[in-house]
């Protein structure tokens, strides 16, 4: 950056910290601070600025000659100057659309070179005590709200799918397959996961594993569960996407898979390929034999319909409620998306989920079609137990 813009850019971060925190930057932010002024940036802008590049920058900021030089793209500017200079929420593909010349970065740059000081909006001052007090009940109430917000009710629309958005979130990938990871924004507005070879229990001949599978911890035993997908069309062997609830990350202990899934095993016999709603369930300790205990066949692929099957699977939706050992799970699929939910199984089953991932798979296949699963959608909302 020139001397102009480096000043401009220092004047601006102090001058969002101030905005965030109610007080004038004194120290590089901690990684807990940093990640409530990421949220606080998402939230009012509707944009995304990793929480490490804002500890990054306050680090440098206060110790140029100790920490590394940063030099932030102007989508980086322009998102700290829509945050102080409170420009209307937008998205990322909005701004690409209609203000890639990064209006409001110049507007700030020019304020500040005629005024030579932080644009920002002038506060009363009622003394210091007064201050402090507001501070610590302020930075108080956002700590509950986030914590509340993390451990608690989950709701993620996955228009910010960075990997620095998706951890601040509470997300974690895991067998990161990078091809595929790169190609997860290619569908506008979504996730895109791809039914890539692999499954959550082994075979004789493959141990288990879901490539860029994204999961999350549980904090309930009692919940209800949600995920959306769109344009998702399984077609071919073994295509399928949903939501898996573990009892750990190696795929040892018991599990659970919801998905929307294509089916053309029928032992032998003759019939029409179908679009299934599919639940099974895993006991775990090494068992091999999972148990179907949902299949519910939504479509059928009769020749010459394949278009009505993907004008009717233009919107799809699984659901997850458990309490205490029941759990019952739900599936709407319909051309538009907000189609009334069915049940396809009430169940018991002994288990108590740690945690919960959403994936695309195809099984231990080599010659389907990768196809990708548009995730639009994922809540999870904390219940009371029933006693």
């Amino acid at each position: 950056m020139n001397d102009i813009n480096s000043l401009a850019f220092i004047a601006l971060f102090k001058n969002a910290c101030e905005k965030c925190f109610t007080h004038k930057m004194v120290q590089a932010l901690s990684e807990t601070e940093s990640k409530l002024f990421y949220n606080q940036v998402f939230e009012q802008t509707g944009l995304v600025i990793g929480w490490k590049s804002l500890k990054n920058y306050s680090a440098y900021i206060l110790n140029p000659s100790h920490a590394k030089e940063e030099n932030p793209s102007t989508a980086s500017l322009d998102t700290l100057a829509r945050y102080v200079l409170d420009a209307p929420y937008i998205t990322e593909a909005e701004r690409k659309n209609k203000e890639s010349h990064y209006p409001y970065w110049f507007q700030y740059k020019e304020q500040w070179l005629k005024n030579k000081k932080p644009v920002q909006k002038k506060k009363p001052v009622k003394g210091f005590l007064i201050i402090a007090g507001l501070l610590f009940l302020v930075l108080m109430i956002l700590l509950l709200f986030f914590s509340s917000k993390k451990d608690k009710n989950i709701a993620e629309d996955f228009h910010a799918t960075s990997e620095d958005s998706l951890q601040a979130q509470g997300w974690v990938l895991q067998s990161k397959d990078e091809p595929y990871w790169n190609r997860r924004n290619e569908q506008k507005g979504m996730l895109s996961l791809f039914t890539l070879r692999g499954d959550n229990w082994h075979d004789s001949a493959n141990e288990p594993g879901i490539k860029n599978f994204l999961l999350r911890k549980i904090s309930s035993d009692c919940f209800t569960a949600e995920v959306h997908l769109q344009n998702f069309f399984p077609d071919k062997e073994w295509q399928q996407a949903g939501v898996l609830l573990l009892e750990d990350t190696a795929f040892k202990g018991k599990s659970l898979r919801l998905s929307l899934a294509y089916n053309d095993f029928f032992g032998g016999f003759s019939k029409p390929k179908e679009v299934i709603i599919q639940a099974i369930t895993s006991p775990g300790n090494g068992l091999t034999r999972p148990e179907e205990i949902a299949h519910v066949p939504v479509f059928t692929l009769d020749s010459g319909k394949e278009d009505l099957v993907k004008n009717n699977l233009q919107f799809s939706a699984l659901r997850i409620e458990k309490t205490g050992n029941q759990f019952r799970l739900l599936y709407s699929c319909s051309p538009s998306n907000n189609f009334a939910f069915k049940e396809a199984a009430t169940t018991e089953f002994d288990m108590h989920p740690k945690y919960i991932g959403i994936f695309a798979l195809k099984g231990f296949v080599n010659d389907t079609t990768v196809i990708p699963a548009g995730f639009t959608y994922f809540t999870i909302t904390n219940n009371d137990c029933e006693k």
